[in-house]
């Protein structure tokens, strides 16, 4: 019997990823067959492009990876030698970043916000502020109510689920759609539960492609989605544009210069695509933006371990943040109507793209009225409430974070 024990013992040890199923608590066993399976069907549906590929491929096997790759790191302890998000002591976390090949880039690029900063570089340069200028009021007045989810999820978790108000003000910022914003406003607000935020906060908005449009189809007729809208392209100098980008960019920074890493980081590659400063837009556009994405996508999906997920809270943060960006585009939706029904120029479809998921809800109010119109051309005008929603947005969470505190 005991040279049986012996031999079980050194298997569990020697293929560790499977012996540890049998030694940890079955809930988390549980738990990691489930993400490993989760994370199979995310990149899978990113190969097929059902959701988004550029996060969900690698965010899928980082996932399976941490939920798989599991080993004793000494004699009764369990861990990776991928990522652990919740060392502190300064001491072992130097000593863990020459182990986690990824604590590194978790520690020096997610723990302070730089990894928001870098994708909101990219959203920046491959955005045209011409866009925003064709109808600028009714860009921002559809950015608005497609904001009106961060507010309402804010008073719903304070009310109803009894949470703090920083803590449900950084749940609440999933509904502006915004993956970078979600980021640095639950650094600022709820550190501790930044991880599952930051989770559910890019699951849910991959799966902005497959909810969004049907929401376009029952709110908007078929016939109002296949209206053509007429646009009268502004004759706008590049100098009136840049200036126009200096004023928003500081008017923002003095207004929320708690916001102002993200500001700066969104109106930069505005400045630098309207100077046409091309090898700085090169390595932004294909360098900067691809890398952040690649190891924001393969960081999120390693911080998918069960063992944090299993904090009772991450089911509030699934219903409040699937709760903020229900209400959030429904609110879009009602400004796009608010201005068709004053204009008659306008299609209400658009109001889907008020919801700042540069560009996937611009997409999905083009193929949508595409659908019904191939010839109805409301990109660009998608485009420029995609950007208001962007700045609008970072006010919401500028005015969150610094006024937050003063809610009792």
């Amino acid at each position: 019997m005991e040279h049986t024990a012996q031999l079980t013992d050194i298997l569990l040890r020697l293929f560790s990823g499977i012996g540890s199923f049998f030694v940890q608590d079955p809930k988390i066993a549980i738990a990691r067959v489930v993400l490993i399976l989760v994370g199979i069907v995310l990149a899978y549906a990113g190969f097929k492009r059902k959701l988004e590929p550029l996060i969900m491929v690698p965010m899928g096997l980082g996932m399976m990876a941490i939920n798989s790759g599991v080993l004793f790191l000494d004699a009764t302890k369990l861990g990776t030698i991928i990522l652990d998000p919740l060392v502190a002591d300064p001491i072992q976390l130097v000593n863990i970043m020459q182990i986690n090949f990824l604590q590194p880039i978790y520690n020096l690029t997610f723990g302070n916000g730089l990894i928001a900063c870098v994708v909101f570089f990219g959203i920046g340069a491959l955005s045209d502020i011409s866009f925003l200028l064709l109808r600028p009021w009714a860009s921002i007045i559809v950015a608005i109510f497609a904001e009106i989810g961060t507010f309402v999820a804010l008073v719903v978790g304070v009310k109803f689920f009894g949470l703090t108000p920083p803590v449900a003000a950084a749940i609440a910022t999933i509904g502006g759609a915004d993956g970078p914003m979600v980021l640095f406003a639950s650094l600022l607000m709820a550190k501790d539960l930044f991880v599952p935020i930051a989770i559910i906060a890019y699951l849910y908005l991959s799966l902005t492609y497959a909810g969004y449009p049907y929401l376009v189809r029952w709110l908007v007729p078929k016939k109002y989605r296949a209206l053509d809208v007429e646009i009268d392209y502004p004759e706008v100098s590049q100098k009136a544009k840049f200036i126009f980008i200096m004023v928003a960019c500081t008017m923002l920074c003095l207004l929320l210069p708690v916001a102002a890493p993200l500001t700066l980081s969104f109106f930069l590659g505005l400045a630098i695509r309207e100077a046409r400063i091309e090898p700085y837009q090169h390595l932004i556009e294909n360098t900067l933006l691809y890398t952040g994405t690649l190891f924001l996508g393969l960081v999120l999906g390693t911080l998918c371990e069960a063992q944090t997920l299993l904090n009772p809270t991450v089911i509030i943060i699934l219903f409040l943040g699937c709760f903020a960006l229900l209400i959030s585009a429904l609110g879009g939706l009602a400004g796009g109507w608010l201005i068709y029904l004053v204009t008659k120029n306008y299609n209400p479809a658009i109001g889907i793209a008020g919801v700042s998921c540069v560009p996937t809800t611009a997409k999905i109010a083009q193929k949508e009225v595409g659908y019904e119109n191939p010839y109805a051309m409301v990109l660009p005008l998608a485009m420029g409430a995609n950007i208001s929603g962007v700045i609008v947005s970072a006010i919401a969470t500028g005015v969150y974070i610094s006024t937050i505190f003063l809610v009792k």
